[in-house]
């Protein structure tokens, strides 16, 4: 199913479509040598927001879930990018171990999990599910609604590895993105992959930094277009540690979004868009879609402190992240959408659309009645209609998804680079 835009203001973005099909052979080219000299994140997926007049991504998962989205047809390009991550990492890799988060009482996630160990059992591994829930203590099969199984077993830890019983593999892949810190039983493994790496986690990870990779990529990225970085950057400001809980750190909050929306309307009044800028405000770290709150007007931010105090719950000060709010003006039903694109490797491999009959286009779409609609990647993501009119075409608009979405998984691996406690340094 492909969504529809109900806007007037698809100029920019279609002279953008035209512009990332003309310059397709310089675009893979760029990122061909990108990657000759960055490690693309293991996996990853991009939440986008396409405004009419702007595309731009709103967050990077480095260890997404729902891939039990992604339709049977999207399979073999997962399979195939599975292939090459796990040949690039590990040649010789026999056993897979697959940690979960701790959601097992939902069936979706779990469905999530079973798709994982289909691609990567296809891609030529022995896989296990191993959980490192303390409630595990045996090996536990859950059957799903559609019939098929998981069996999660309990994670045992030697002196510098992990596994499951009977089964000691040299991969784990990792697919919870431990926001309550990383447990000790993860730590300190030496002679085996952890992918991604534990400072891919939030217990280390903000987005502020994460989008300060984005900026230096798509100002390069808008270079290479001859195109306004900023149709495809959402400006931001770090808000830095603020305690919501007083009079100052409530003011210090409100100058910094006083200051994003200055900055946003000037760009809105370059371009002629007649909408009312607004920010959103969230957690620095990962919030899983929680305490996402739009503000259109810093007088508002005093108001909006207890909300606000949920993306980060517990006393004293927290990093919050001050973000440029983009419009999402696609509809799938009349419900507002927005494309999430998923990635193995520096492969684009699939998505869907998150759709929400209640939330608006200026409103936060992950949260508590979400739905999802499959993109139609199988057939586009690498073979975009040139010639064909901009905006008339699905395989198109995909392909420039598509490039937005590896730009930001471009900027997770400077993100990752320039994290990683291991890497050298020089004085």
């Amino acid at each position: 199913m492909v969504p529809h835009l109900v806007t007037a203001l698809t100029g920019p973005i279609n002279e953008l479509e035209q512009r990332v099909l003309d310059s397709m052979p310089a675009l893979e080219r760029w990122f061909r040598l990108e990657w000759m000299e960055h490690t693309p994140p293991f996996y990853s997926a991009v939440d986008l927001r396409n405004a009419g007049f702007k595309l731009a991504p709103v967050d990077t998962n480095l260890f997404p879930g729902g891939w039990n989205n992604l339709t049977p047809e999207m399979l073999p390009l997962a399979v195939q990018a599975a292939m090459a991550a796990i040949e690039k990492i590990c040649p010789e890799a026999r056993n897979l171990l697959v940690i979960p988060d701790n959601q097992l009482q939902s069936t979706f996630y779990l469905a999530n999990v079973a798709r994982l160990r289909q691609i990567f059992h296809m891609a030529g591994l022995n896989v296990r599910i191993g959980s490192i829930d303390p409630t595990i203590t045996k090996t536990t099969t859950i059957e799903l609604p559609n019939g098929d199984t998981v069996t999660l077993e309990p994670v045992i830890r030697g002196k510098r590895r992990l596994g499951v019983k009977d089964f000691d593999p040299c991969t784990i892949l990792l697919n919870t993105d431990l926001s309550a810190g990383v447990p000790g039983i993860l730590e300190e493994i030496h002679e085996q992959y952890l992918l991604p790496p534990l400072h891919a986690a939030w217990a280390t990870r903000r987005k502020s930094t994460h989008f300060k990779s984005y900026e230096e990529v798509a100002k390069r990225l808008g270079k290479l277009l001859g195109a306004d970085p900023w149709l495809i950057n959402p400006l931001f400001e770090r808000g830095g540690a603020v305690d919501l809980g007083t009079p100052a750190g409530r003011d210090s909050l409100a100058g910094q979004v006083d200051a994003l929306l200055t900055k946003v309307r000037r760009k809105y009044k370059e371009y002629g868009i007649k909408e009312k800028p607004f920010v959103v405000v969230k957690a620095d770290d990962g919030s899983r879609g929680m305490g996402i709150v739009t503000v259109r007007d810093a007088r508002s931010v005093a108001e909006l402190a207890q909300t606000l105090a949920h993306a980060a719950p517990g006393a004293g000060p927290k990093d919050m992240l001050v973000q440029e709010g983009v419009l999402t003006r696609e509809r799938i039903n009349d419900a507002v959408a927005e494309p999430v694109v998923y990635m193995v490797d520096r492969y684009v491999v699939g998505g869907f659309y998150r759709i929400h009959a209640d939330r608006g286009e200026d409103e936060d779409l992950c949260a508590p009645g979400a739905s999802f609609v499959p993109l139609a990647f199988e057939q586009s993501t690498h073979l975009p209609q040139p010639g064909v009119k901009p905006g008339a075409s699905a395989p198109n608009r995909f392909y420039m998804y598509g490039v937005v979405a590896r730009a930001a998984m471009l900027a997770a691996s400077y993100e990752l680079e320039a994290t990683d406690p291991e890497a050298e340094t020089y004085a």
